[in-house]
């Protein structure tokens, strides 16, 4: 099968494109150097000279507080940009996977979230790539919209290094205990994508690491298995304000995973174990 990935510069797209040629896939991977999907045309002819079956779509605006300060530029990627790619995909009869986010949804109770439940964004960056979602199902017939969170991979920024690089500088670190979700390492979540991709079991799905933890508690185990002594202590949303609204509640139900035949991911302790063996974390782990 031939795949064209975007975003391949950042976590996911990087480890999509392993994944799919670890099994033989072709993948063609593009950054937005290769193809702006702010751009119709430019869509419609990388996609078209391509002669892919499937795209999967990693690109997106993540910077979720500039957002605020950003809605256009924003929406521009995680909304147009994303119409852009399913109107070639419904043209070319191509099958779409969107990978979208827990932020999709209000954030407030204690309840999974399920695939089909109602999306009620609480902040710029939320609200994009909901409308990112319905340009999806608007334009698309085989599509996949995954929603992941708490993503952590070799490539770019994520909580595990930016803790890393705290802990070598501070004995003592205060970290959210009050917003409950799940990790996900890119890795992991790849071969799930390949795996769901090779098949035509299209709709709506959730895929993090299995176990829940707060950033707290996320940041605690960071420091454990990374043998730092770091002082964590926990705070409220409220003693940590950001520009962009975080959700409580980012538990996600992966029950519809196993429904249609897939496996799901490891729990995230033994994702967080597997990450900090690699080869970029060692270094960095090691750097003074």
């Amino acid at each position: 099968m031939r795949v064209l990935v975007t975003g391949v510069k950042g976590q996911l797209g990087h480890d999509v494109m392993n994944e799919l040629a670890k099994r033989g896939h072709i993948g063609v991977g593009v950054d937005v150097e290769e193809m702006d999907i702010t751009d119709p045309q430019a869509c419609r002819k990388v996609i078209g000279e391509a002669d892919v079956e499937a795209v999967v779509h990693c690109a997106a605006y993540t910077a979720v507080d500039a957002a605020e300060d950003n809605v256009e530029v924003c929406r521009k990627v995680n909304a147009y940009g994303t119409e852009n790619i399913a109107k070639v995909c419904r043209e070319l009869g191509l099958k779409m996977m969107y990978i979208s986010t827990d932020y999709v949804f209000d954030g407030e109770g204690t309840r999974p979230w399920e695939p089909d439940d109602e999306r009620d964004p609480l902040n710029v960056y939320g609200q994009t790539k909901y409308e990112g979602e319905v340009a999806v199902t608007d334009h698309v017939e085989k599509f996949f919209i995954v929603r992941i969170a708490w993503v952590f991979g070799v490539n770019g920024k994520n909580f595990i290094k930016t803790m890393l690089n705290l802990g070598k500088k501070h004995t003592d670190i205060n970290v959210v205990e009050d917003q409950i979700g799940s990790p996900t390492y890119t890795y992991d979540l790849a071969v799930l994508l390949v795996d769901m991709i090779e098949t035509e079991k299209y709709g709506f799905y959730h895929a993090t690491n299995e176990g829940l933890c707060s950033w707290f508690e996320f940041a605690s185990e960071i420091f454990r298995q990374a043998g730092m002594n770091v002082n964590v202590h926990p705070v409220s949303s409220e003693e940590f304000p950001a520009k962009a609204k975080r959700p409580h509640n980012s538990r996600m139900s992966k029950d519809k995973l196993e429904a249609n035949g897939f496996n799901r991911l490891p729990a995230w302790q033994d994702a967080l174990a597997r990450y900090l063996q690699t080869d970029e974390l060692q270094k960095l782990l090691h750097e003074n």
